[in-house]
């Protein structure tokens, strides 16, 4: 994953639960409409030949597309199938172990929730990028938002690259645009019957920020 020089780029995150006989061609969809840097298996099962089928069906897709794949989590699926890294959600504190087992060349990402010093600590360990979520109000987790604030600051002082992810809206991807390197999108899209066609939607509030 890499930043860019005029908008944020896009990671797709996949619900908690796939239909394998739908969900890997709703995935093609937006991947053959949409400039996607990156997609997150994020599963809820901890089954894991459920988890091995999903990752399968779902490689096909991204790395045909030369879209990197990582999974929630489960380090040491990554190199058994053939995923590009994993992302992590104990706010760095596995990132050194994690860096040691996958090598150089692995995607390493860390979700610090609102914490500006667990992702400091996540980059100084090694981590390619932090994310920040929830950025808009849920009922989900604690209910405590990553503000904007947290955002500009990061952009000004932290050359390590961070993901705008959680109850995003066009509002908040417009606010955003100028200081993430990344939206995490997921639930926003997917509950829609054209997800391709919410993802574009998405993606055009960022473009005329």
């Amino acid at each position: 994953m890499s930043d860019t020089a005029d908008h944020p780029q896009i990671y797709l995150i996949t619900p908690p639960t796939l239909d394998l006989s739908t969900f890997p061609d709703r995935l093609a969809a937006c991947l053959d409409t949409t400039d996607v840097s990156c997609v997150r298996l994020s599963l809820a099962s901890r089954d894991e030949a459920q988890i091995a089928k999903a990752a399968d069906a779902l490689r096909e897709v991204t790395h045909a597309r030369d879209v990197a794949l990582v999974i929630d989590s489960h380090i040491q699926l990554v190199e058994r199938l053939g995923l590009d890294g994993v992302h992590l959600l104990d706010a760095g504190r596995s990132v050194k172990a994690s860096r040691k087992d996958l090598g150089d060349d692995a995607i390493i990402g860390s979700f610090c929730g609102n914490s500006a010093h667990a992702g400091m600590t996540a980059g100084e360990l090694g981590a390619d990028y932090v994310s920040f979520g929830p950025v808009g109000t849920t009922a989900l987790g604690s209910g405590a938002i990553a503000p904007l604030d947290l955002f500009e600051w990061w952009s000004q002082m932290i050359e390590v690259p961070m993901v705008a992810e959680g109850a995003l809206d066009v509002d908040l991807i417009r606010a955003l645009t100028p200081f993430t390197d990344f939206f995490g999108i997921g639930d926003e899209i997917w509950g829609s019957d054209d997800a391709a066609a919410a993802l574009s939607a998405l993606v055009k509030a960022m473009q005329e920020a």
